[in-house]
């Protein structure tokens, strides 16, 4: 039997996220996700008048392709990638698959040499055209977030399909502070840091690139970061899991990097480029619905009460100048039940133990 929910995100992600018009092209991206999904996106765009493209991944097939990568080939491939993406107004992933952990034996060069390549179908993908990318629910899924096949599924939608239009006010105030904000101190358990995103725009995310979506970003002034995180979010990349990451920066640059027994694999990613050891974004989350982390950045990264301070690439909507092929989304949660925390921007308190104090923010609190 067909899910009428399934119906309902195509027309959202068609219809608000990318806001799809008449005659435009959009590639729609799927990796290992049902039929059902592709079909109603297809229709829903033909619905707009506009034209779908697709593209259709099985994650095995891509973790042996990464596994044996050479440059020429890859080089190749990016070449072609890249081509069909500037020819795109706009661009839908849905990313599922049964095992979080596929890429994890990808030989580490091998991931870097893709990535490499990867990288200007990414940045040309992000700024130009109207994107959005999520993920698609599985029992892999489910069990990462302690929940069973069928609740997780209805969680799932629940998130997708928030009224997000209904957060813009608060998020749009938020934003404007943050672009007023010269700097920004963070304290909790295991954390004290310190850093400026004077003169960086702050950016609202309120379904437009990922969902579930529900975070304003911007990212430090590269220089200035100063202190110490520990992130109690665990958190997982290239396939490697990891917990209670804990960095070290001088002068903007992460000068150590512990992770427990993972400490060798962090520091290795963290060493893929100059600009991994430097900051690309900073953002709050909040999405009202969103409470427990699960190992999946894209729910990870809005959790309420959360925010993220991420090692790499800084977006060019807020950019504070950094390169790197990493963007690696590290999360730490500041509720009372999660430790607590509180948040200061030019000396004035603005979150504590995951609320806003601002009255203006206070829809944000879910």
């Amino acid at each position: 039997m067909h899910d009428s929910r399934i119906d309902a995100l195509a027309r959202q992600l068609v219809r608000y996220s990318t806001a799809l018009k008449k005659g435009e092209k959009i590639l729609i991206d799927l990796h290992d996700v049902p039929d059902a999904i592709g079909v109603a996106l297809i229709r829903e765009v033909r619905a707009r008048g506009a034209l779908p493209f697709v593209r259709v991944h099985q994650s095995r097939v891509t973790r042996e392709m990464m596994r044996g990568a050479e440059d020429g080939q890859y080089e190749i491939i990016a070449k072609h990638l890249l081509a069909e993406m500037k020819d795109m107004d706009a661009y839908i992933a849905l990313r599922g698959g049964g095992n979080i952990a596929e890429n994890s034996d990808v030989p580490a060069e091998r991931m870097r040499l893709a990535m490499k390549h990867m990288r200007p179908v990414l940045d040309h993908r992000v700024k130009k055209t109207k994107w959005c990318v999520l993920r698609w629910p599985s029992p892999s899924m489910a069990q990462q977030a302690g929940m069973s096949t069928e609740a997780f599924e209805d969680f799932y939608f629940k998130v997708c399909l928030l009224d997000y239009k209904a957060l813009i006010p608060a998020m749009n105030a938020l934003k404007k502070l943050m672009d007023k904000t010269e700097d920004v101190h963070i304290k909790g358990p295991g954390t004290d840091l310190r850093f400026s995103i004077k003169g960086i725009n702050a950016i609202a995310s309120g379904g437009n690139y990922n969902v579930p979506d529900g975070e304003v970003f911007t990212s430090p002034v590269r220089d200035s970061v100063e202190g110490y995180i520990t992130y109690n979010a665990p958190t997982i990349y290239q396939g490697i899991p990891f917990d209670a990451i804990r960095l070290e920066f001088s002068k903007g640059k992460i000068v150590k990097a512990e992770a427990g027994s993972k400490t060798k694999e962090l520091n290795k990613i963290l060493d893929s480029d100059e600009g991994a050891r430097y900051i690309g974004e900073f953002a709050l989350g909040f999405h009202p619905f969103i409470l427990q982390p699960m190992r999946d950045i894209l729910f990870d990264e809005k959790i309420c009460g959360s925010f993220h301070f991420t090692p790499g690439q800084a977006y060019e909507e807020a950019d504070n100048g950094n390169r790197s092929q990493v963007h690696w989304d590290m999360v730490s949660i500041q509720r009372k039940d999660w430790g607590g925390g509180e948040i200061y921007f030019d000396g004035k308190l603005i979150r504590k133990n995951g609320v806003f104090t601002v009255k203006a923010l206070e829809k944000l609190n879910g």
